[in-house]
């Protein structure tokens, strides 16, 4: 049975609008109009379009955060995905962590950016659930109150790289340099921030859990549910994708099943400041990044250490007896 970690009032929710103005160089944004509540702003959610992708101004329905976030566990390098059935698009995709930009927070989203990691990606071990510092600053607890963090163990989230063009709120550059686009389907501006996350070596038996709100009646839940972990790792080989997708449950790595599988917009194609897309399949955008799915053997060729071992465990388990 999921278990209910906190109850919001999404009438609470606000957010703005804005006019984007994109040129080759750059991207500025700026707040327009009256704070907007979560109904009001799907409302304004609607298809836009432009003629010039690299140079256009625009009126749009909100702000938007992702982070790519980089695991460091055992010596390897994962990308993070969460799955998400996305009420107001009618579809399950994967995607990166991602979240609305409250009002008070349009001129600073990476402070969203980081408030969406300490919801959205949740560690566990034996001992308890580990909280996490950015830089020197503790990140929130969000779900204090039902599960038991432990202080003495944070992981630690740094900035990773930055964007090659600039983004700017106004005349401000925003901090650590987001990749930015435009997503025409649902008129909102996405940025991307590039995070790493380290988990600290003495931390065992790691499990990781994604928990996202939905809308329940009316109230926003957030459930945590054992059986749906919903968090995914892509390994990375120097920096690049590999062809193969894991969920992590007290330090197994265990293959997740990839049939029919759709990653959200963000792995779209992007075209100039734009992305036309509302997803991809997770074959095409192997395609893309000029990957093929694997065989086992040759997937467990490209683990090393200790994940080769949990590995094997992993398939040894499942194979069924002479």
């Amino acid at each position: 049975m999921p278990r209910s970690l906190i109850r919001k009032n999404p009438s609470d929710f606000k957010t703005l609008a804005l006019f984007v103005e994109a040129t080759a160089e750059g991207l500025s944004y700026q707040s327009v109009g009256m704070p907007l509540n979560f109904a009001q702003t799907l409302q304004k959610r609607r298809q836009v379009n432009v003629t010039d992708t690299e140079r256009f101004g625009l009126e749009l329905a909100n702000l938007g955060v992702s982070v790519r976030l980089t695991l460091q566990w055992q010596g390897r390098d994962y990308w993070v995905l969460v799955r998400q059935r996305r009420q107001d698009r009618g579809d399950v995709v994967l995607k990166l962590i991602s979240g609305y930009v409250p009002a008070h927070e349009v001129n600073l989203p990476l402070h969203t950016a980081i408030q969406e990691v300490a919801e959205e990606c949740l560690l566990e071990t034996p001992e308890g659930w580990l909280g996490g510092r950015f830089n020197e600053t503790w990140l929130p607890a969000p779900y204090i109150s039902a599960l038991h963090y432990r202080e003495a163990l944070p992981f630690r989230l740094t900035p990773n790289s930055g964007a090659a063009r600039p983004v700017r709120c106004g005349s401000q550059p925003l901090l650590e340099r987001p990749r930015a686009y435009v997503h025409l389907p649902t008129a909102s501006l996405q940025l991307i921030y590039d995070l790493r996350l380290e988990v600290p070596k003495e931390a065992k038996s790691l499990s990781l859990f994604h928990v996202d709100e939905r809308l329940e009646g009316d109230q926003l839940v957030a459930r945590l549910d054992r059986k749906r972990p919903d968090l995914y790792l892509i390994p990375l080989t120097d920096g690049q994708p590999c062809a193969e997708l894991y969920t992590l449950s007290k330090d197994r790595l265990q293959a997740a099943n990839t049939r029919g599988l759709y990653l959200a917009e963000s792995f779209a194609p992007q075209d100039g400041w734009v992305v036309r897309d509302e997803r991809i399949r997770w074959k095409d955008w192997l395609k893309q990044q000029g990957l093929s799915e694997a065989g086992k053997e040759s997937r467990l060729k490209r683990l090393t250490g200790k994940a080769r071992q949990i590995f094997r465990k992993v398939v040894k388990t499942k194979s069924p007896s002479p």
